[in-house]
């Protein structure tokens, strides 16, 4: 440790510090523009010059290293004159815009001018002009002009979203942020530049003109779009959702969110809203009042449980919905006397599955790790911010390797195998092989005669080697038709080599859902077509279910289809026979289960739109209209307390019930497969509505099929040319693009899409064709 003197003050902090550093510590207030605490010293804009005892001029406290003894002086006339005269060099070029800037109110640069500007200024040249440019449809590069070149979007840029954007061109006051020629700014991550540029230069371009920051309420939220359950607050106007911005929780998110989280409020005032019960009659659908549709929906569980027996009643839930809705939900289903519920909408081998699938550690142990071992995941699109905590933590000591398909480049180093989904489960036990070999341990039943491969090799050595590892069972390996078999091999490598297992499941209560008793007999049970009557909370099956074809046919054959649900779509209203209107998580209390185990609760930040009403508040209702004990709530407080206890961590655990792998060696299959990702903005009912996310190029990656190299060879094509893609008897034509590491024999098709609804199975044999 060292120790300073600053402004009279004596402070320790560790060696190779900075001066901004000591008065971070203290309390003092430097003022700055570049310097931010998660990214690099560029030392660029000078604002935060200080005095430092026989120093000839003054030091910019954000790049000058602390030495035993120094004395600084952060608020002497010498500092003060030198950070004025910094501010009036900044001010000669800024324009006089301050009434029409989107960051009148917040902005750094206004601040600061009051305290350390002048009146008046001594420059009369005209000032300079920087043209706009279009980046994309979520940041709004309108009034470059303004930009005072901190550079803390390029940096960010680099350091954190893993992918240059941005950069700066030409030199002195020529010098501007631009793109590279003719691209967009396409990063998961981009709009955090929006809230790191200190001054107007970069804007949230959907709340452009919208309002000004005083006028706006704040609550404090959490995002339920993945299962990191990143901490943001929701800015408000006229009981309308207006932007969305992130809360610092160093636990959880830092001090960034995804842009899945930022500008998914556009899609809860969509047009596809519903704010009156409305039930089906004669093929026509009618608006009803509540207490008519609850008792239609009341009469129909009572018949057709008396009629067919209590496990012709399923319910079917996305991991969106909180966990006081999910422990009601399930409470009516097994008061009726079955366990056919589910949220877990996509994984179709339950034999094996997690009691709780999480992550087996804090999110914070995520960035002091040394080895990982990831199987299975989209990782950069799945959990953008836990990548970039992956990422942060590669750029030290932390040794990345994943199993997956390919073409999915998570800007990480990692030492990979890429392999049809077939495959995967012979790859992962070339790697228990190995570990077993290496610790002389009895491999798993049913990998004796496998042959290790020299990345399996290279993988198992990498995670021998470590002191923290983790490994991390990712989206796609939990919808995998043999997800138990890698469960249990990916225990035993975990247990062999020391390392945590964890999970990265989808949807942002799908921990809380394990804990509340949300899950039963598994989404293939629910929809084999034996349920007569289907309870859907927050679903279109189109797009939530594993199979959209099977889905629906299973729907059809029920006797009622009771959705609740703040959206109507085409395929909800083709297969529902009443739709109840629920509030989105913005309108009602909720409560969420990270991945980690934390129980999270928000209160509402708008008030209910039109007549719909909270889901915990309807199944309550139709909990006590079915005769059911224990539905005498008056709080949600209660309903979570009964559905969580004092107690609830115990009950995460990762431990399998299955002990050896049941498949045997299992190889390739001949042919093509499809391998398909939840696209970054399909995953809910709300992200696909907000229109700027469908624009972006993520949105639109979604729509297209994903090829490699081999077969864009074969096939002749280039970038955009249309392919046929059969699945079983099922055929569509969309555009291919280019995936350059993608398996050999791998289709990558995203679910959640129109095109992917008219097809089968994630998993499975498909061919492809030039149209």
């Amino acid at each position: 440790m060292v120790e300073i003197e600053l402004d009279g003050k004596t402070v320790e902090v560790p060696q190779g510090s900075m001066v901004m550093h000591a008065a971070n510590k203290l309390g003092a207030y430097v003022p700055h523009f570049c310097y931010h605490k998660k990214l690099s010293i560029a030392a660029n804009c000078r604002m935060c010059l200080v005095e430092v005892e026989k120093a000839p001029k003054p030091l910019p406290a954000c790049a000058t290293p602390v030495t035993q003894g120094m004395k600084v002086f952060t608020h002497s006339a010498k500092a003060v004159e030198a950070q004025r005269s910094v501010m009036e060099f900044l001010l000669i070029n800024h324009p006089l815009d301050c009434p029409i800037c989107d960051q009148g109110g917040e902005c750094q640069l206004q601040d600061l001018a009051v305290g350390y500007g002048k009146s008046n200024s001594r420059y009369d040249e005209e000032k300079r002009v920087v043209f706009h440019k279009n980046v994309g449809p979520l940041i709004s590069m309108q009034e470059m002009s303004r930009c005072i070149h901190c550079t803390r979007c390029v940096r960010f840029g680099q350091e954190v979203a893993g992918v240059m954007e941005l950069g700066m061109i030409n030199r002195g006051e020529h010098s501007e942020i631009t793109t590279f020629v003719g691209q967009t700014v396409d990063s998961e991550l981009s709009g955090n530049m929006i809230d790191l540029c200190p001054v107007g230069a970069l804007t949230s371009k959907p709340f452009r003109y919208d309002a000004r920051t005083w006028e706006l309420g704040r609550k404090r939220s959490v995002s339920p779009h993945d299962s990191l359950g990143a901490n943001m607050t929701v800015q408000t106007k006229n009981n309308k959702v207006l932007r969305v911005v992130a809360l610092e929780n160093e636990a959880i998110n830092e001090c960034w969110i995804s842009d899945r989280d930022r500008f998914s409020y556009e899609g809860l005032n969509s047009a596809d809203r519903v704010t009156t019960p409305m039930v089906k009659q004669g093929g026509q659908w009618l608006e009803t009042d509540w207490q008519s549709a609850l008792d239609y929906v009341a009469h129909s569980l009572k018949t057709i449980s008396t009629e067919s027996g209590a496990q012709a009643i399923g319910a079917l839930a996305h991991p969106i919905s909180s966990t006081e809705e999910l422990h009601l939900l399930q409470k009516i289903v097994r008061g009726l006397g079955s366990n056919q519920v589910e949220t877990r909408l996509r994984q179709t081998d339950i034999a094996g599955a997690a009691p709780a699938p999480w992550l087996g550690m804090p999110v914070t142990k995520l960035s002091e790790l040394d080895r990982a071992l990831v199987i299975g995941s989209f990782l950069r699109k799945d959990q953008p911010i836990i990548a970039a905590r992956i990422r942060t933590a590669s750029k030290r000591s932390l040794q990345v390797s994943r199993i997956d398909a390919g073409g999915d480049d998570w800007l990480i180093p990692a030492t990979g195998i890429a392999a049809s989904p077939s495959a995967w489960l012979g790859t992962l036990s070339e790697v228990a092989l190995a570990v077993a070999k290496a610790k002389s341990a009895s491999a798993p039943a049913g990998t004796s005669n496998v042959s290790v491969s020299e990345q399996a090799q290279k993988i198992a050595d990498s995670l021998l080697s470590g002191t923290n590892a983790a490994v991390l069972i990712g989206s796609a390996a939990i919808a995998h038709p043999q997800a138990s078999d890698l469960h249990v091999l990916a225990q035993f490598i975990a247990q062999q080599t020391g390392a945590t297992l964890g999970f990265l499941p989808v949807g942002g209560n799908a921990v809380g859902a394990s804990l509340v008793n949300a899950n039963g007999a598994g989404v293939q049970s629910l929809l084999s077509g034996d349920r007569r009557a289907v309870v859907l909370l927050n679903i279109e099956p189109d797009s939530d279910l594993p199979n959209p074809q099977e889905a629906r046919s299973a729907l059809a054959k029920a006797n009622t289809v009771i959705a609740l649900s703040a959206y109507k779509s085409a395929d909800l209203l083709e297969v529902a026979d009443v739709i109840l209107p629920i509030t989105p998580f913005t309108e009602t209390v909720s409560t969420f289960v990270n991945l980690e185990g934390r129980a999270q609760t928000i209160q509402p930040s708008v008030k209910p739109l039109g007549d719909s009403r909270p889901a915990w508040k309807v199944l309550r209702v139709l909990g006590g209209l079915l005769n059911l004990d224990g539905f005498l709530y008056n709080l949600p407080e209660e309903v979570l307390g009964e559905a969580l206890g004092d107690n609830y961590c115990t009950r995460l655990s990762n431990q399998s019930t299955a002990n050896a792998v049941s498949s045997g060696n299992a190889t390739a299959a001949a042919g093509l497969e499809r391998m398909a990702d939840v696209n970054i903005y399909a995953g809910d009912p709300i992200v696909r509505r907000s229109s700027v996310l469908q624009l972006t190029r993520d949105a639109k990656r979604g729509n297209q099929v994903g090829l490699g190299q081999k077969l864009f060879s074969e096939f002749g094509l280039k970038e955009g040319d249309l392919v046929q893609v059969s699945q079983g008897n099922q055929t569509v034509v969309m555009p291919a693009t280019l995936e350059t590491n993608l398996a050999p024999t791998a289709v990558r098709i995203s679910v959640g899409t129109v095109a992917s609804a008219k097809l089968g199975s994630m998993f499975g044999p498909v061919t492809v064709s030039k149209a």
